[in-house]
Order: structure tokens, then sequence, then C-alpha cells
């Protein structure tokens, strides 16, 4: 029914449903079959019509009145967002996880808002998987792939992880030669991840380990706090500590074994939609990840 009021606001505008339907660059058939459903819907008659002209009634010149400025506001609306939508400037809201943003992201989201500095960028952390919907976000950064076929996704890297400690920690408590030797060491655990999955890259061989914790958290981040402090072991992302093992301050443990690869997925609701900013976001992130990893 909206829609037949903007055109019973342009057909009164353009003086005749002839002029309208070419303005709109509809049949002038449909310009008048609209009109008339309108009609109906209303139970009143609103203008008396020809191909070239048209004079309103009053119930039409009262609608017309009513409706005339919201219209207008409306399509002015329209407009602005139709060009911002094509434009290089306003907000792009992303949601990405909290410890990968600090770590491997951290330089992308800084260099991204320096290269473009009219997109401003609405950048929500959280180690909680958000509703893209409900948060009105224009992309989404996920571990692991999403389930929801509505989505369009793309991986954009794999997240190794590593055994990790310290050599003052393997001083004091030794080094186990076998993940079954794990449960006789302190272990620093993510809440998320109840179970330690291990394969033997050479064998191929597995061993899953339902650690008791000697502390746990549910950030990548503060796990690696505690194993720099010498508390224990802990399976961490790769690219959590490679700084820590190429100085020499945290060291490989079990080097043979890894923990469950995970992919790194970039997430949006819909590719048509999407603005000309948002485009430019998901493109640079796509050309980051393919040069940094």
């Amino acid at each position: 029914m909206l829609d037949d009021i903007a055109l019973f606001v342009e057909v009164v505008n353009r003086g005749s449903l002839a002029t309208a339907a070419k303005q709109l660059k509809l049949p002038a058939a449909t310009v008048t079959r609209r009109i008339q459903r309108l009609e109906e819907r209303l139970g009143v008659k609103l203008m008396h019509r020809s191909a070239r002209k048209l004079v309103l009634t009053h119930d039409g010149d009262v609608y017309f009145q009513t409706y005339a400025e919201l219209v207008q506001q409306f399509n002015q609306a329209q407009q602005i967002l139709g060009q911002e939508s094509k434009q290089l400037s306003g907000k792009v809201k992303v949601l990405a996880p909290v410890n990968i943003s600090h770590g491997i992201l951290r330089s992308m989201w800084v260099s991204f808002t320096r290269d473009y500095p009219d997109i401003q960028l609405d950048l929500e952390l959280s180690n909680l998987q958000m509703d893209l919907i409900e948060a009105q976000a224009d992309l989404a950064i996920r571990i692991g792939k999403q389930p929801d076929s509505s989505f369009y996704q793309r991986r954009l890297a794999e997240l190794e992880t590593v055994l990790v400690a310290t050599q003052t920690y393997i001083e004091a408590h030794g080094a186990p030669e076998h993940p079954s030797q794990l449960i006789e060491h302190n272990l620093i655990g993510l809440t998320m991840r109840k179970k330690w999955v291990l394969h033997q890259q050479t064998t191929s061989q597995s061993y899953t380990l339902y650690p008791q914790w000697r502390a746990q958290i549910n950030d990548p981040v503060f796990v690696k706090y505690f194993v720099l402090d010498s508390q224990g072991i802990a399976l961490v992302p790769l690219t959590e500590v490679k700084a820590e093992l190429d100085s020499g301050e945290a060291v490989r443990i079990l080097p043979d074994w890894k923990g469950e690869v995970r992919d790194i997925f970039l997430i949006w609701p819909s590719g048509k939609l999407m603005s000309k900013r948002a485009q430019c976001l998901r493109d640079y992130i796509f050309e980051y990840m393919h040069k940094s990893l």
C-alpha cells in the first residue's frame, strides 16, 4: 500500500497519469490499476481522471495533503542512503573475536582506519558469538565454519594450536615425552575447550586428554600470560605465542604433536546489498590475510 500511496502522490505532482507513467517507466494501464486498487482499499474516490489530466476529489485533496510531504521525505532519505552506500565514507560495523583482534588482526584494524579516514570503523570485540543480524553488523570474523547457510562466508586462514611452556617450568617439572604424561603437569586451559585433541604429525596418531586445570580462562591471551609466568603448560594458537617462541621466552612442548586446526572465516549477510564501504573493508581483510598468513 505504501508504494501505491507514493504512486498517487507522483501522479498528482505530474498532473496526469500518462506523465507519471512515463516518468516512472510504467505502463499507463498499470498506473491506472494501482490507483483504482488504492481507492478500493480506502473506500473513496481520489480523483476524476483521464489519460491527459486529472482533478482531485475532496477526499483526494485531503489524502494528498496528508502524504505528499512524507513521500517527499522518504524519497530524499532513499536518495541520501543510496549515495552513501556508493561512497567510501560512513559507518561500517564488524564483529570479531577479542584474541585475534589483539593479535594477528591488530595492525590490520589500525591500518584500515589510517588508509580510509572517511570510513568510521565500528569494531565490536567479543569472544561470545553475537548474532550478525541482531547486532546490525556488516561483517563478522568467526573461528570455525558457520552452519547458517543464509550467510556468505569465506575462509581467511587457519589457526594451528601448539603446546607451550617456559624453560623455567621445564627445568622445575621436566618435559613430557608423550601426551599421556601431560596429566602429571600443571595445565592452563581455555574455558571453551573442555578437552585437548592432539595429533602426531608424522605417524597421524591421535590422543585425547580431558585435563584437570590449574587455571582456566576464557581468553587465550591470558592463558599465555600464565604460561609466561612459568605456571604450567597450555595448548594455544600458534599466532598468539609466535613472538615469544621466536625470542625464546616460551618453548614448544611435544613439538611433534599439535592440537586441532581451526579455520578463520569472514561472513556477511548479503553480497548484493553490501555498501561500498563494507565491500572495501571486506576486500581489505581478504588482502591482508592473504599477505600476512
